[in-house]
């Protein structure tokens, strides 16, 4: 049942995108120059250490400015998590990014991640191992100023048993140039 919500939801956010894309394509006619002057990169770097514990994560992202209220673009993310003498994990995957602006100050996200994870156990009770699949749709909300945004997110397929967050909701700092 779960699956078969995902593919729903899954195939209306594309729908949506699609229908955008193609009405904003249709509707102008634009140059190089306009394209690469509407593109904007960001992203995210993470680093921890603690004892026997490390964390590092890149996650770059790219969105294209369709106009003053709406962006699409795609992001990516990879990370390596350890904690000594417990788990050693990998965690890649795409991102979709959908951001509104009714009001320039105001932004609303829509991101709909799909991460592989890939995990090691190595405790002192026994080893194994759990690679799946971990799917997230945040719904978001943030104050804008120029090119930050600072808000919350709330990912509404949020599983304790199969997730890479703890908690369905998040803080958020973005950053777009």
């Amino acid at each position: 049942m779960k699956i078969l919500n995902l593919n729903h939801i899954t195939k209306t956010l594309m729908a949506v995108i699609f229908l955008a894309v193609s009405s904003n394509a249709t509707a102008q006619q634009n140059t190089n120059n306009d394209f690469q002057s509407r593109v904007r990169f960001g992203g995210g770097l993470g680093l921890g250490f603690g004892s026997g514990y490390t964390n590092l994560s890149v996650a770059p992202s790219a969105i294209y400015d369709f106009n003053p209220y709406f962006s699409a673009g795609l992001a990516l993310q990879v990370s390596y998590v350890r904690d000594k003498d417990f788990y050693e994990s990998y965690i890649y995957g795409p991102s979709l990014i959908l951001l509104t602006n009714p009001i320039p100050e105001i932004q609303l996200s829509a991101e709909l991640e799909q991460l592989r994870v890939n995990l090691d156990y190595d405790d002192k009770v026994g080893g194994g191992s759990d690679n799946f699949w971990s799917t997230a749709l945040f719904l978001g909300a943030g104050y804008r100023m120029d090119n930050i945004t600072v808000g919350a997110r709330y990912n509404v397929l949020h599983d304790s048993d199969k997730n890479v967050y703890n908690d369905a909701l998040m803080p958020f700092v973005r950053v777009y140039f």
